[in-house]
């Protein structure tokens, strides 16, 4: 049992380096392409933050493992809004930009919402849960869309201007090895990692659908929490809730839209409330940025999302073993 929760971060940790190589050497050459920064900010940045979600659901949807693909969503959905800006929000309060909230949030919202529905078949048609290949074309098309959308919305706001680099890219050899080995990185390690998950799982007798939703969900998020909570204590709070709500967009349209085409998630069996929650977890944080905090995420705001997310994770948790 340990030797596989050992094998389970050390395919946790193969990923973070993974994205972190991966991101560098494609940030890299595409600098030296002369790619504008804009361009590498909304692409590759923002692939190489959700590149664990991204990996550990493919790689479980081509082991059959839909629950942990679907899981990886959801949960990770849930712990960006309820537990990282819940818990930024308790180190220093958490501003909310008016575009933040007019474009990003509403559109995550209704990414949250076409998720209910793809989830929802034994509610609207009797037939079991599941993502097909056409749902999850779908949900792509979606995600391409909202990248266009957010690439004009980006050139508009940046006034023609474009931002220099920081300083030299690295060499192309270079740069092509960080960009082998994070790949390399991240397909071993999320290989690693779902494999082993599985089978602690398997060893405590619940679903892939419940590791999914936590142990994957949690390890997958653990170093957006960790760099937010950084930030939040020197007091660089003002990106947490676009690089969450970002994230969670990312997640839905083409983490699991990708996964879901690579090949069709089945026997999903998720409960109602996890289907929900992570609606209500954005509804939250909307009716908290726009009533409660005015356009702000205090610490009362923050520790009630913390609240809400241990409540739920203590009932999941509960009725699985229960």
């Amino acid at each position: 049992m340990w030797s596989e929760v050992i094998l389970v971060i050390v395919g946790m940790a193969l990923i973070v380096a993974g994205a972190n190589f991966l991101t560098d050497g494609a940030s890299a050459i595409a600098q030296r392409l002369r790619i504008p920064q804009l361009i590498i900010g909304l692409t590759i940045v923002a692939f190489g933050t959700s590149a664990p979600e991204l990996v550990v659901s493919v790689i479980g949807s081509l082991e059959g493992s839909g629950g942990i693909a679907v899981g990886n969503v959801i949960g990770s959905n849930i712990f960006n809004v309820l537990c990282v800006l819940g818990a930024v929000a308790l180190v220093h309060p958490v501003p909310v930009s008016l575009n933040t909230l007019r474009f990003d949030l509403p559109i995550a919202l209704v990414a949250s919402i076409l998720l209910i529905l793809v989830l929802s078949d034994m509610a609207l048609d009797g037939m079991p849960s599941l993502v097909s290949r056409s749902e999850a074309l779908t949900l792509v098309l979606f995600g391409v869309l909202f990248l266009l959308y957010t690439i004009v919305v980006g050139k508009q706001g940046d006034n023609g201007a474009e931002a220099e680099a920081s300083g030299r890219p690295l060499h192309w050899l270079l740069a092509l090895l960080y960009l082998v080995g994070g790949f390399a990185g991240l397909v071993y390690g999320g290989k690693l990692f779902v494999d082993h998950a599985t089978k602690i799982a398997t060893s405590l007798g619940v679903s892939d659908t419940l590791i999914g939703l936590t142990l994957v969900a949690w390890g997958t998020s653990l170093p957006e929490l960790a760099t937010s909570l950084v930030a939040a204590a020197k007091g660089n709070t003002g990106i947490a809730v676009g690089n969450v709500v970002g994230s969670n967009i990312f997640n839905v349209f083409f983490v699991l839209g990708i996964a879901g085409t690579v090949q069709p998630l089945r026997d999903l069996q998720f409960t109602s409330l996890d289907i929900w929650m992570q609606l209500l977890a954005m509804v939250l944080a909307l009716c908290t940025a726009l009533f409660w905090g005015k356009r702000e995420i205090k610490r009362a705001e923050g520790g009630l999302m913390l609240l809400v997310f241990l409540l739920y994770n203590v009932w999941i948790i509960g009725h699985a073993v229960g």
